[in-house]
């Protein structure tokens, strides 16, 4: 049979089943383009060369990454659909994880809206965005649970809570893949980096992790069991060894857990190189050894490194990988191209795609950066400011009107001009009405010296309002930028206190990828909005919160310490055999001279430092006020199997139509294993007018408060419950049940 006739033969299969396409495709393929299909290559930035073009002529080559111009992405598409043996298009990936163009919050910043519909709107843009340029794979989401916020990648996480995670992973999966994944504003999405990833010791990138099995099933794995059980088309192995076997080469994670306990038949694709650095854990001695490790385990796609290309071909010639195995491997790459539909057209139809930057883009990432903010301070209703009262304002720091910092880590494609700073917005919003002086005082927000200090402190001296835009820049987070210190960063604390002593009321805005430690600051300043890294539409919605014209409502997806020493700090933590308590805790600065050893209360706790955090998980205050009312349980007691429905009023009694965040936690008094002092169960927003009261409702089902005990079984157990619902995880609303 001619090329032409074959291509056309398996054209004409992709209209029946999807596995008798494929069946039919593998029979067609030698070992060297399996392998090909196993095989990323990166993109040369704008232009074909020979070799590349050659190599996908002949079949080696699966998927090109980091390639988005256009013409480009459809001459690769035409060269491998036309002019190789046979026609296999190709996956084009990208690292879109918070945008594209239009550049969202970070996922940290847009985990802190506790809204699955904001973080699934925001994926709709960026796979539509990205899909005009070709993109067809994104590596998003990063669900990696995250509670050092030492870590750099803590900015591309969805926070420290499994549930969480789980409920806003899922809605990005469905943001980026839609309804089906052959439509054209669709993208797969890659769930990563599985396992442990987050865990990295001291904070440090790439580290190690040590995660007892309990441990990683109760916390680590449900995200990503969440996203797999809703169709996530691909999954990424983490760069970090755990427990002592690298994710790349992990087969009790790859196949055991994840194709066998799980059933999970979408494509594993490594990490960055991820397959040949085996050798630089010391888990093998070449190459050779890497690829069978990677291969054995079930990695079915090599990113960028080449140890598949060559040497999985002897390993297939000398039976230590069978030839069954790579077919199934293969069939997995293959299946995610026939869902994208790239079998029926792999070239980009940009007319049937929106315009980049479009206005209801903007108006959708505005959004996400309004309900990200989260309001920490308010100190005497410093906030909203008063257009009537203002006449003078002073903006001070670097980050006040920078468009590219705002963007935060990985922004590939997001470009600096587009972004709307908050010194812009303020002076569109304000117009001729109030005076307005901006001093950047600082060269960067690592600066040890702020060179503007004298003309800052005048320009504060002088105004109704000193607005401080401090944090850090984004290259101070994501992947590879960890910091032991947590601190803001440079001479930022002696900023603000040299502000702050003019007498001139503060509002401290921050803009940053990680939980900063600010018990050193939040005590000089009147209030505190954290935007995080809030991307394009960042100043415009912080300056609508700023003045009234939106209100916070955002809530902390992760705790932030009084002091990095306490790192890990989370709400969900075990209470241990001696949990610390205000009674029991004592100050060393208060501890009398020669005091007896067992005097302190012996409890869990540093002597340095209160045991609480500065801010708790779920935490963030409004403009208005909210009161709940005791909690309403239809009933007390439950069998396994059934549900119970609990009931609180919340009541809007403050000023404002804001929307609340109610917050269901649950403990598990006893259990085969120990379990947290507080466990996230359910949340809702709830927008309320002034005067507003509602009933929230939240079912409680058994199955719901199952865990992985001793012996790895995921079960519910019978005994008594506490519930508690409420505005952040410190709330004290709580009642009873039991199951019997």
């Amino acid at each position: 049979m001619s090329l032409n006739s074959e291509k056309k033969n398996h054209l004409c299969l992709v209209k029946s089943s999807p596995e008798g396409f494929i069946e039919h495709l593998l029979k067609q393929m030698t070992m060297q383009e399996k392998i090909g299909q196993m095989s990323q290559f990166a993109g040369l930035g704008g232009w074909v060369s020979d070799d590349l073009a050659a190599d996908v002529r002949s079949g080696k080559v699966g998927s090109v990454l980091n390639e988005t111009d256009i013409n480009v992405v459809n001459e690769l598409q035409r060269l491998a659909v036309e002019e190789s043996r046979l026609g296999i298009p190709l996956l084009i990936g990208r690292d879109v994880i918070h945008g594209f163009k239009t550049i969202f919050p970070i996922p940290l910043g847009q985990a802190a809206s506790w809204s699955p519909e904001v973080i699934k709107q925001g994926a709709q843009v960026a796979a539509a965005e990205a899909a005009t340029c070709g993109v067809n794979w994104t590596f998003a989401p990063m669900i990696d649970i995250s509670r050092d916020p030492r870590w750099g990648r803590v900015a591309e996480s969805l926070g420290e809570d499994p549930y969480l995670c789980s409920q806003l992973g899922v809605a990005m999966v469905q943001g980026f893949q839609g309804d089906s994944l052959d439509e054209p504003t669709a993208i797969a999405a890659c769930a990563k980096h599985f396992a442990g990833y987050g865990a990295a010791e001291s904070g440090r990138d790439y580290a190690t992790t040590n995660i007892p099995e309990n441990e990683l099933r109760n916390v680590y794995l449900p995200p990503f069991k969440a996203v797999a059980d809703a169709g996530a088309a691909t999954f990424m192995a983490a760069f970090s060894d755990l427990n002592g076997v690298p994710a790349s080469g992990n087969e009790w994670l790859m196949n055991d857990l994840l194709r066998e306990e799980w059933d999970y038949q979408g494509m594993v694709v490594s990490d960055w190189d991820s397959i040949h650095q085996l050798t630089v854990h010391g888990f093998t001695a070449n190459d050779q050894e890497s690829a069978f490790e990677a291969a054995n385990a079930g990695i079915d796609m090599e990113m960028v490194s080449k140890t598949y290309a060559h040497h999985l071909a002897y390993l297939v010639e000398q039976d230590k990988i069978s030839s069954h195995k790579v077919d199934q491997m293969v069939t997995r790459i293959l299946r995610t191209k026939f869902d994208l539909g790239l079998f029926k057209n792999a070239m980009v139809e940009t007319e049937k795609l929106p315009e980049l930057l479009n206005a209801e883009h903007l108006s959708v990432a505005k959004e996400a950066a309004t309900k990200s903010c989260v309001l920490l301070k308010n100190h005497q209703r410093r906030l909203p400011l008063d257009r009537q009262q203002l006449s003078r304002i002073s903006v001070i720091g670097p980050l006040a009107d920078d468009g590219y910092e705002q963007l935060g880590t990985w922004i590939f494609d997001g470009e600096a001009q587009h972004s709307r700073t908050l010194l812009q917005a303020l002076t569109q919003q304000l117009g001729d009405s109030v005076a307005i002086d901006y001093v950047r005082a600082m060269q960067n927000s690592r600066s040890d010296n702020a060179y503007q200090l004298s003309e800052a402190v005048d320009s504060a001296a002088n105004s109704d309002v000193a607005i401080l835009v401090l944090g850090e820049e984004s290259i101070l987070s994501g992947e590879a930028h960890s910091r032991a210190n947590i601190d803001l960063p440079g001479c930022q604390q002696a900023l603000i206190e040299s502000i702050a002593e003019t007498g001139t009321p503060v509002v401290l805005v921050i803009m940053a990828g990680r939980p900063l430690t600010l018990e050193n600051v939040v005590n000089h300043v009147d209030a505190i909005l954290y935007a995080w890294h809030p991307g394009t539409m960042g100043g415009e919605a912080i300056a609508d919160l700023l003045l009234g014209d939106a209100i916070p409502s955002g809530k902390l997806p992760i705790t932030f310490p009084r002091t990095v020493g306490q790192v890990p700090i989370y709400y969900s933590q075990k209470n241990s055999g001696k949990p610390a308590s205000e009674h029991t805790f004592l100050h060393m600065n208060d501890i009398p001279e020669r005091a007896e050893q067992t005097s302190l209360g012996m409890t869990a706790t540093h002597l340095d430092t209160h045991f609480s955090p500065l801010f708790p998980f779920g935490f963030g205050l409004s403009y208005s006020e909210f009161q709940y009312a005791e909690i309403r349980l239809d009933q007390t007691q439950i069998s396994m199997g059934q549900q119970l429905t609990a009931t609180v009023r919340v009541n809007n009694c403050g000023d404002y139509a804001a929307e609340e965040v109610v917050q269901l936690y649950i403990r598990d008094l006893v259990g085969n294993v120990t379990r947290p002092v507080k466990e996230l169960k359910g949340f809702q927003r709830v927008s309320l007018q002034p005067g507003e009261a509602r009933d929230v409702e939240f079912q409680i089902h058994t199955d719901d408060l199952a865990f992985y005990d001793r012996k790895m079984t995921l079960r519910a157990e019978s005994g008594k419950f506490h519930l508690w619902i409420g505005g952040n995880s410190e709330t004290e609303t709580r009642a009873e049940f039991e199951i019997l």
